[in-house]
C-alpha cells in the first residue's frame, strides 16, 4: 500500500526506494506559472506481513530471525526425541498406557522437525514469502494440534483407568486396542483437517480470511475443542479426588509403582494445563476473527507462541518426573559422553556379567575398560587371600578374547 501526503498539488517523481518502510520522495510543485520548486514527501510502504519469514511480525534482522526459528527447531526436535525414547530404555516408564506419551511427542517433533525448518528454508532463500509452504505449515500444525487435543484425552481416561479401577477393568487396556485407539486419531484428525483445508470450511491462516460455514466452524469448536477440554479436566480432577480420598484411609498402604504412576499422571496434568496456556490466546483470537478484522502482527505472533508449546513440553516430563529426568541424562551420556547402553538382554546359554556390573570407560583411545560391582568385589575378596596384590592394574582375559583391564 502505497500512501503520500502532500501539501500542495505535485507529481511525484519516480525515486522511491520500494524497500524502504518510509522513505523521502521528491517532487516538482508549479508556483504561479514561473517556476519549478522541489517538495519532499512522506512515502509510506506497507510491505504485507509474513507469517512464514516472520518478516514485519518482529522487528528482527533477517539473521535473527533465522537464528530463532533453527533454535527453535533443534531444540525442540532433540527434545521430542529424547522423550520418545525415554519411553523405550526406562524401565519404570515401559507401560502401554504411555503410547500417549509417545503420541504426543511424535505430534510434537512433526511440528519442530518440518514446520519450524521450512521458515528456516524461506529465510535462507531470501524470499519473503511463500504461499505453499504457508499451506503446508497450517496444514500440519492443524493436523498435529488435534491430534494433540484427542490424544491428551486419551491420556487422561488411561490414567484414571490405570490409578482408580481395578486391575481386572485395567486388563481390557490392552497393547493391541491403544495402538488402535493411536491409529484411529490420526486418521479422524487427517480426515478432519483434509476437508477443512481444502474444501475451505474453515479459516485460511496464510490470508487470514474466514469464509468458512459458521455453523460447520461452530460444530467442529464444540466436537474437537469444548468437548474434549472439558472431559480431560473431568477425569483428571476425578483422578486427583480419587486418590486423596484413598490415601486419607490409614489402611491405604499402595505399592511404589502406585506413587510411580500417580507422579507421572500429574506430569501429564501439568502438560495439559501448558497446552492450554500456549494455545488459548490463538484459539481466541482466531474465533474473533469470524466477526471482525485483526491485527497481522498479533494474530501470527500468537501463533508462533502456540507452536513454540511443541519445543517446552519435553522438558516439562525431564523437571517434574524423576523418571523422565534419569531417562535424559543416560541419553546425554550415551550421545555425548561416548557411555556404554545396553539395549538388549543376553540369553541363558550365554555367560554374563555379574547383574550389578559397571562398565567404565578409562582411556577412550585404547579401548580401555574397567568392570566393577559388589558382587565382583565379593568373588574377588577371596582370592586376595590366596594370591598377592599386584601394583598397578592387572590384565586378564576373557573368554571372548578381549582384554580387560580392571583397577
Amino acid at each position: 500500500m502505497l500512501t503520500v501526503t502532500p501539501e500542495t498539488t505535485a507529481t511525484v517523481l519516480p525515486m522511491v526506494a520500494v524497500n524502504s518502510t518510509t522513505v523521502a520522495a521528491m517532487a516538482t510543485d508549479n508556483i504561479g506559472g514561473g517556476g519549478n520548486a522541489i517538495t519532499e514527501y512522506t512515502v509510506t510502504i506497507t510491505t504485507p506481513v509474513s507469517p512464514v519469514t516472520l518478516q514485519q511480525v518482529s522487528d528482527w534482522s533477517r539473521v535473527a530471525r533465522l537464528l530463532l526459528v533453527v533454535g527453535l527447531a533443534v531444540i525442540g526436535s532433540v527434545g521430542n526425541v529424547y522423550m520418545i525414547s525415554a519411553v523405550m530404555i526406562e524401565d519404570h516408564l515401559k507401560k502401554r498406557g504411555n503410547v500417549f506419551l509417545v503420541n504426543t511427542a511424535m505430534a510434537d517433533l512433526l511440528i519442530t522437525g518440518l514446520v519450524m525448518p521450512a521458515s528456516a528454508v524461506v529465510i535462507l532463500a531470501g524470499l519473503h514469502d511463500s504461499p505453499p509452504v504457508c499451506s503446508f505449515q497450517w496444514f500440519l500444525a492443524s493436523l498435529c494440534w488435534l491430534v494433540t487435543v484427542l490424544t491428551i484425552f486419551g491420556t487422561a481416561v488411561e490414567n484414571y483407568a490405570r490409578l482408580c479401577l481395578s486391575a481386572e477393568t485395567y486388563s481390557s487396556f490392552t497393547s493391541g486396542r491403544i495402538t488402535a485407539v493411536v491409529l484411529f486419531i490420526w486418521v479422524l484428525s487427517s480426515c478432519a483437517v483434509t476437508a477443512q483445508v481444502f474444501c475451505n470450511l474453515g479459516p485460511d491462516y496464510c490470508t487470514r480470511k474466514f469464509s468458512g460455514l459458521f455453523s460447520y466452524q461452530v460444530t467442529v469448536a464444540v466436537l474437537f475443542v469444548i468437548l474434549p477440554t472439558v472431559l480431560t479436566s473431568g477425569f483428571y480432577l476425578r483422578t486427583v479426588l480419587h486418590v486423596r480420598l484413598a490415601k486419607s484411609d490409614p489402611g491405604f498402604k499402595p505399592p511404589v509403582t502406585f506413587s510411580w504412576d500417580y507422579s507421572l499422571m500429574k506430569t501429564n496434568f501439568y502438560s495439559f494445563i501448558m497446552f492450554l496456556i500456549f494455545w488459548s490466546p490463538f484459539g481466541v483470537i482466531l474465533s474473533i476473527g469470524n466477526i471482525q478484522k485483526l491485527d497481522a502482527r498479533t494474530f501470527y505472533n500468537l501463533a508462533w507462541l502456540a507452536l513454540s508449546k511443541s519445543c517446552i513440553n519435553n522438558f516439562l516430563y525431564c523437571i517434574t518426573n524423576r523418571h523422565f529426568r534419569n531417562a535424559y541424562i543416560n541419553l546425554f551420556h550415551y550421545c555425548c559422553c561416548k557411555t556404554t547402553v545396553a539395549f538388549s538382554r543376553r540369553s541363558r546359554g550365554e555367560v554374563a556379567r555379574p547383574s550389578g556390573d559397571v562398565r567404565v570407560h578409562i582411556i577412550p583411545g585404547y579401548n580401555m575398560y574397567s568392570y566393577t560391582s559388589p558382587q565382583r568385589a565379593r568373588e574377588t575378596g577371596g582370592k586376595s587371600s590366596m594370591c598377592k596384590r599386584t601394583a598397578g592394574s592387572s590384565r586378564t582375559s576373557r573368554n571372548n578374547g578381549r582384554d580387560v583391564y580392571q583397577l
